[in-house]
């Protein structure tokens, strides 16, 4: 019974365990992974279909409801472009 529990702890947190610090995305964002971790508690506000990628992401997606959209909706975070393009 013991080993059921933990290979069923290992799945469940197997995305976090494997997720990196910080994504290095195109035109100079890094997005900081473990940061955002530590601060929505539940993955899938960013990654509805489960760990991994996001799927459609992109420059609609980030600039509408799921990066922008979440940081103007928590009053926190970086709106502005220069705040995200830093290169």
């Amino acid at each position: 019974m013991k080993k059921i529990i933990v290979v069923l702890s290992l799945v469940a947190f197997a995305g976090s365990a494997f997720a990196a610090d910080v994504i290095e995305m195109k035109r100079g964002v890094k997005f900081d992974h473990k940061a955002h971790q530590g601060k929505i508690t539940d993955c899938k506000t960013c990654h509805e279909k489960g760990p991994g990628k996001i799927e459609g992401f992109g420059k609609d997606l980030a600039h509408g409801k799921s990066c922008k959209g979440c940081h103007v909706e928590m009053k926190k975070g970086p709106v502005g472009c220069k705040d995200c393009h830093k290169a």
